[in-house]
């Protein structure tokens, strides 16, 4: 499994400040107000980090110390990881996209909704990090059986042994 590339994450960021910027254009269109996140979100984004690296340090005792993980667990701390960080960048672009709406209008924003939005990008890339740490920390070391080329001719002498 490849690691979460930056570029994946910057697009995607990209994407949700895109999609984030439409959202208050399309609420301000039609007259209703325009969308806050709610301050229970960032916080919920903190927690999701931390569940990642809690899910990811054991499979990093495992590999320091040599005890046999299952590998199961090791796929699934990764694979919640690499989707944290994907989330944290659309969400971290959707919330800029909020806040560059809000900051492009000629009235000044309330202060909680411009609070409520740079906690969520802060809270966002504080999943990010956390995701891609935990995504680190779940790396296996190579199988000393992958490293050795394969043998072209199973019927060759000393092959099988």
């Amino acid at each position: 499994m490849r690691r979460t590339s930056a570029g994946l994450l910057v697009v995607l960021a990209v994407l949700g400040l895109g999609v984030g910027f439409l959202v208050d254009q399309m609420l301000t269109a039609t007259g209703r107000a325009t969308f806050t996140p709610s301050l229970l979100l960032p916080v919920l984004l903190v927690i999701i980090g931390g569940a990642a690296l809690a899910l990811a340090w054991p499979v990093r005792r495992s590999v320091r110390t040599g005890v046999r993980i299952d590998p199961f667990r090791a796929l699934r701390a990764v694979t919640l990881a690499r989707a944290s960080s994907l989330l944290g960048a659309i969400m971290a672009g959707f919330g800029g996209g909020l806040l560059l709406f809000l900051l492009s209008r000629p009235v000044a924003p309330q202060v909680g909704s411009t609070v409520a939005m740079i906690a969520l990008i802060a809270s966002s890339v504080v999943l990010v990090v956390a995701a891609l740490v935990a995504e680190q920390l779940c790396t296996l070391p190579k199988d000393p059986d992958d490293s050795e080329p394969a043998d072209p001719d199973p019927a060759a002498p000393g092959a099988g042994y």
